[in-house]
């Protein structure tokens, strides 16, 4: 019998490396895929005018696409495990989640790129690809569950190791194609990922996991921009949040909501960015309990579960470190998501995405933050009318 073939995205790190392990002691037929998202390469195949992705032989991983010197490690794996192993150049897509990350910031939100990494690359382009060389899975190294619940619809939960759970960044996933996804890592803790690692002489079992993001390595956001982007003058007025000016910055793209530090404004007390206005060039300071909202409005909806118009109970995380909060929230048929928090949340960030789950762990949906402020009179009415 034929095994089932899944594409595997492989990024070099331990998680995606162990996941072809597994996958192959599951009885999969793995193919690696490593989505070059950098600056153009020689030795990465470039996409087609036709934006259509090649459909190359596999019958030998030397027989892929090509090589690119950032996946040595991947390379290595697949080389130990005798996988094709398959490298091509997605610049202009990722040029796109470059453009977000830059846009975002000069309105004064807080972009999360590797949600939008998920949604148009690691889940889009990779579903792609897979389709073209006959895959019927694809898979990649997340920290993330993907179970069958008790009426048969398949639902995405948190990962088995809580304290690296990533299905904060996945709820951007098509529930179409939720089904097609494979995360052989998401059941086990990390400490047991690395000794799989270890027990497959796999040189990455110690290779530490990356904590900044991809395209800015040295995490100079500000720096970032003024390449990017040609940034005029952004610099503006620290105000507090009656409109009193406080002081003077240099441009309000460096900061966040909830920022404390790195502010360059002493006050005699602690104060935190609690609202930017790309507009005005403000930014407001205040102290931690006006940092606190009770509610948020944010639009865009992706369901995971059966949609629904009624109000419902749930945890929300409004960031990916943040700890899920109780809640109550509705959604308008125009995917508008309404929410009260039981109780006062720090740096509800406009920009920023907010995922609801409900008492088994499992994603309900997410939308993207568009305001702390309440939300309509009727809805919080509606919400408000249900105990904590």
């Amino acid at each position: 019998m034929s095994k089932e073939r899944v594409v595997l995205a492989m990024s070099g790190g331990v998680d995606s490396s162990v996941a072809a392990v597994l996958l192959q002691q599951q009885g999969y037929e793995v193919i690696g895929l490593f989505m070059r998202s950098g600056e153009a390469s020689a030795s990465a195949c470039s996409l087609p005018p036709s934006g259509l992705l090649p459909v190359i032989e596999r019958k030998s991983h030397k027989q892929g696409c090509c090589s690119a010197a950032d996946a040595a490690d991947a390379q290595r794996v697949a080389d130990l495990l005798d996988i094709p192993f398959h490298a091509l150049n997605f610049r202009d897509s990722f040029d796109q989640i470059k453009s977000y990350f830059a846009d975002e910031y000069l309105k004064g939100r807080t972009p999360n790129p590797c949600v939008m990494c998920n949604v148009w690359l690691k889940f889009g382009r990779l579903w792609e690809f897979a389709q073209q060389v006959g895959a019927t899975r694809i898979a990649t190294g997340h920290y993330a569950r993907i179970i069958q619940d008790e009426f048969g619809q398949t639902r995405l939960m948190r990962g088995a190791d809580l304290s690296k759970d990533q299905s904060y960044v996945l709820f951007g996933i098509r529930p179409d194609i939720l089904s097609k996804i494979l995360f052989p890592v998401g059941h086990q803790p990390k400490a047991e990922i690395r000794e799989i690692a270890a027990q497959a002489n796999l040189r990455v079992a110690g290779k530490p996991d990356s904590q900044e993001i991809c395209f800015i390595p040295d995490n100079d956001y500000r720096g970032f921009l003024r390449r990017y982007r040609d940034v005029s003058d952004t610099s503006g007025n620290f105000v507090d949040p009656q409109g009193k000016i406080l002081g003077q910055h240099s441009g309000f793209e460096q900061f966040t909501i909830g920022q404390r530090r790195g502010l360059g404004i002493a006050l005699g007390e602690p104060r935190f960015v609690i609202k930017i206005d790309a507009e005005s060039r403000n930014v407001t300071l205040g102290t931690a309990e006006e940092l606190g909202s009770s509610s948020l409005v944010a639009a865009r909806t992706n369901w995971l579960s059966a949609p629904t118009s009624e109000v419902f109970s749930c945890t929300a995380q409004i960031r990916s470190m943040h700890r899920a909060a109780a809640a109550w929230a509705q959604v308008d048929a125009d995917g508008t998501l309404h929410l009260r928090f039981c109780e006062p949340q720090s740096g509800v960030a406009p920009g920023q995405a907010v995922v609801l789950y409900d008492s088994l762990e499992r994603v309900i949906c997410g939308a993207w933050i568009e305001d702390s402020q309440p939300p309509r009179a009727d809805a919080l009415a509606m919400v408000d009318s249900h105990a904590c």
